[in-house]
């Protein structure tokens, strides 16, 4: 896997971060999108990894403009060569219950969430096959899983980026090409932080293992499922919640 490269849509997140820093450690070349770098502060995440010892570069790209994307592959294996990990991580929310919910923020979650894993996907999977190698991790959730209350947006996408990945992954099996999908529970993130502290006790209460999960915890898993030595696990889905739902 030595300098293979890495591509993590929406890595400055905090699910992102952890998963940047964990392939940087692992010897992998790795590139992050962020949709705005001046209202990011990209540069300054960028500064403070390396601060850590994690070289990781950027670049700006609206992973829900298909024609932004393929831009952005270009400018990426322009840069940096061709990409053979390719980690869709970018994901937003914009809660509300069904009967309240506008249509500009169901396609906002749709689009951001869902769309983006086709519209960045695409742009490297013929590389894959030709070279006869890749790795596809999609970071979905577990109320992707169960459903929740005010995320009926949220959860459809979460749910279909794990229909996504198992026929992605029987497309790309005799290619060399792994697609999976890990569905992170609660994890303590600025986005778990905005909920607000009576819902987050609520649900605190209702996971077994008693504490919401770490960022480094979802890394950990995406960088053992992208080696090179897991090529047989593929269309699997890897549920990461401290037991808050198990299936069979």
């Amino acid at each position: 896997m030595a300098n293979r490269l890495a591509l993590v849509t929406g890595g400055n997140g905090g699910i992102g971060t952890e998963i940047c820093k964990s392939l940087s450690a692992a010897g992998y070349r790795v590139v992050t999108t962020c949709v705005d770098a001046e209202r990011e502060r990209i540069e300054d995440w960028q500064a403070a990894m390396r601060q850590d010892g994690y070289e990781v570069d950027w670049v700006e790209c609206n992973v829900a403009n298909f024609d932004a994307c393929a831009a952005m592959a270009k400018e990426v294996e322009a840069k940096h060569g061709p990409v053979e990990v390719l980690i869709n991580c970018a994901g937003i929310t914009r809660d509300a219950f069904l009967h309240k919910m506008d249509v500009d923020n169901w396609n906002a979650v749709i689009t951001v969430n869902l769309n983006s894993a086709f519209n960045v996907t695409r742009q490297f999977i013929d590389g894959m096959r030709e070279r006869g190698f890749g790795r596809i991790v999609s970071i979905a959730s577990v109320n992707g899983q169960t459903g929740q209350f005010g995320q009926t947006n949220y959860s459809a996408a979460k749910a279909g980026l794990h229909g996504f990945t198992m026929a992605l992954a029987k497309e790309g099996a005799r290619k060399g090409i792994t697609a999976n999908t890990v569905a992170p529970g609660y994890i303590a993130t600025e986005m778990t932080e905005a909920i607000p502290e009576d819902v987050r006790k609520g649900i605190l209460a209702k996971v077994p293992a008693g504490r919401m999960g770490r960022p480094d915890e979802i890394a950990r898993v995406v960088a053992f499922l992208v080696a090179d030595e897991s090529e047989y696990i593929n269309g699997a889905l890897i549920p990461i919640n401290g037991a808050l739902f198990c299936s069979f």
